[in-house]
């Protein structure tokens, strides 16, 4: 009986498909992943139904079963845009804005940011409503607290609308998982329709 795939073939074609598979997932683990926005808390940076690339081979990888980082580029810095497992449930992925840095002061006065008694530019954040609330206590007010060493102090650019280090505190550096680098798909899940603008923007 003749074989419909000639052995050889068949091998090579499998072995394409395992190097395709180990490449994949090399790339996913090591160098980049892909994540969708599902909340407005980083407002107008990112929308929901953003489709994002994160850099993960920047600040380094973690080594298994510890929370040690090699080869890193750099850690974090006052700015960048990172994905970070959610302190308080590590099964979750946030993204927010590292505001602070380990050794940095950090203090909010009337929704102004001040670093190191200096006040931050900050000109991605947005304010969409007004006043505070007994259960936003901290929001618009906060600190001063210093920042410890080996941690970051992150915040939505949706200042009025996130969850973030004003209420659950600071992030570990080993459980950054990577910084965003660019919108690669993006839904309007209202219109139902792609927003082909923002495709292909840089994360800033």
């Amino acid at each position: 009986m003749r074989r419909l795939w000639p052995r050889g073939k068949l091998w090579e074609y499998l072995e394409a498909i395992i190097l395709a598979l180990v490449l994949a997932l090399f790339i996913r683990t090591f160098v980049v992943q892909a994540f969708k926005i599902p909340s407005p808390s980083m407002v107008p940076t990112l929308l929901v139904g953003d489709h994002i690339l994160v850099n993960k081979f920047l600040y380094g990888f973690t080594v298994p079963y510890t929370d040690n980082k090699v080869l890193a580029l750099r850690t974090p810095d006052q700015g960048d845009v990172v994905v970070f497992k959610y302190p308080k449930n590590k099964k979750m992925d946030f993204i927010k804005r590292c505001v602070a840095v380990g050794g940095d002061t950090l203090q909010i006065k009337e929704k102004t940011l001040y670093v190191n008694g200096e006040k931050v530019p900050d000109e991605h954040a947005v304010f969409l409503s007004e006043g505070g609330s007994s259960l936003l206590k901290g929001r618009d007010d906060f600190g001063p607290v210093t920042v410890p060493e080996g941690k970051i102090f992150v915040m939505g650019d949706n200042r009025d609308n996130s969850n973030d280090s004003r209420f659950w505190g600071f992030v570990d550096i080993s459980e950054v998982k990577g910084k965003a680098m660019v919108i690669y798909w993006s839904w309007d899940r209202a219109r139902k329709w792609p927003r082909f603008s923002r495709i292909g923007d840089v994360v800033r």
